[in-house]
């Protein structure tokens, strides 16, 4: 459940990262957009009263040699007139930006010609700016409320989108877990369009495929050659028995049912990756169970039985878990072993250095034992009490004591 909790924290990050950079890039493009419409604005009202009053000037000036009047608002050398302006160079049409402001008029562009050779007075018409650009501020709120207007929309469909992206990378992330997890038929299967999730999705699938048949040949090979090997080591035991009494036959014989053991563990193995075992359920007493299971491994060991409960399960199964659990313990930990047996759950804890990192992040592996300070052997007895427990719909979980040694926990089902 954590890693599921994980994911779903994971899958909504995205979705609001996404979001959330939609609506800043939406932010950034109206704000962006609202200063250059302000600016352009801005500058519009200011050319557009520029050239105004280079006509009007223009058509006063007209006026004033033909008839000595003033049109147009002109005025002859005016108060107000900006200093670049009133001693203009030469007779030409000239234009100025005013940026004070008294009362209602202002800014202002002026605009200003001599009525007649130098000496003579300056004709000047002034534009008031102020009424357009008090408009300026009205349209500054307009562009905000469309840009909140444009968030509003933005932000809700770019989370949708985000969402349909996540959702399609969760079923990636879904497939890629139950593949890690064991499922090798686990696939995707075809995603819509044709972009980068579709090509991951895809690529999962493909490798489930590639890692799949791997598997399958592996197990097809195992059970080869476990098969191959029974008819010889069978063979082996009935030579031994043929050979005089002795140390030389004692440990040929002992070598010969390590093999033997060998081979039938492979052969349990190879019948438990093809799923072929089913349990023969029957309700018995836990405790008793393992109390006889721990008997019959030949090993010493603690049994504790507290609460023990009657459960309904294949009791040859459990026996087998529970005999490898403690043989377990004695081969690659060390004494005292204690077995506990409480309500549905059995605990198997030795006094050694404990499991390595490796088997308690990655679970146990065929033919491998993990740290050498475990002691030897084949790796297979955890890998078949792993193998048991799934059948029995059973949990084996492993971890190490705080005051060292390791700790197996099978938890039967109710």
């Amino acid at each position: 459940m954590s890693i599921v909790r994980r994911f779903l924290r994971r899958r909504a990050s995205l979705r609001w990262k996404i979001a959330a950079l939609a609506a800043a890039t939406a932010c950034l493009v109206a704000a962006a957009v609202g200063v250059m419409v302000h600016l352009w604005t801005a500058q519009d009202i200011r050319g557009r009263a520029e050239a105004r009053a280079f006509n009007a000037v223009y058509s006063a000036t007209d006026v004033y040699r033909r008839t000595g009047a003033l049109a147009d608002g002109a005025e002859l050398d005016p108060a107000d007139l900006p200093t670049g302006l009133r001693h203009p160079a030469d007779d030409n049409r000239h234009t100025a930006y005013d940026g004070r402001v008294a009362g209602n008029v202002g800014p202002s562009y002026w605009a200003a010609q001599r009525t007649g050779g130098p000496g003579s007075p300056v004709l000047a018409v002034q534009v008031n700016m102020g009424p357009e650009l008090s408009n300026l501020p009205r349209l500054d709120v307009a562009m905000a409320v469309a840009s909140l207007l444009a968030l509003a929309v933005a932000a809700p469909l770019a989370g949708y989108a985000a969402s349909l992206l996540a959702r399609r990378l969760g079923r990636v992330a879904e497939t890629a877990g139950r593949i890690s997890s064991g499922d090798l038929d686990a696939r995707t299967g075809p995603t819509k369009g044709r972009d980068e999730v579709a090509e991951i999705a895809a690529t999962v699938d493909a490798m489930a495929d590639s890692l799949g048949q791997r598997l399958r040949t592996e197990r097809q090979f195992t059970a080869d050659v476990a098969h191959e090997l029974r008819t010889p080591v069978g063979g082996l035991l009935a030579a031994v028995d043929l050979l005089p009494d002795g140390e030389t036959e004692d440990l040929i014989r002992a070598r010969v049912r390590d093999l033997r053991g060998l081979v039938e563990d492979l052969l349990e193995i190879s019948r438990l990756d093809a799923g072929a075992e089913q349990p023969l359920r029957a309700r018995v007493p836990l405790g008793e169970v393992v109390r006889e299971a721990v008997a019959r491994t030949g090993f010493e060991a603690e049994v504790c039985v507290k609460e023990a409960e009657s459960v309904e399960t294949d009791p040859r199964r459990l026996e087998r878990i529970v005999g490898n659990l403690v043989v377990n313990a004695h081969r690659h930990g060390a004494a005292p072993v204690l077995v506990s047996v409480e309500g549905r759950t059995v605990v198997v804890r030795d006094h050694g250095p404990g499991f390595p990192a490796e088997l308690l992040r990655e679970g146990p592996r065929r033919f491998r034992t993990g740290a050498a300070e475990r002691g030897t052997g084949h790796g297979l007895g955890l890998t078949i009490a792993v193998g048991q427990a799934r059948v029995l719909g059973a949990e084996l979980s492993f971890g190490n004591a705080e005051d060292g040694g390791a700790l197996a926990t099978l938890r039967l089902p109710g």
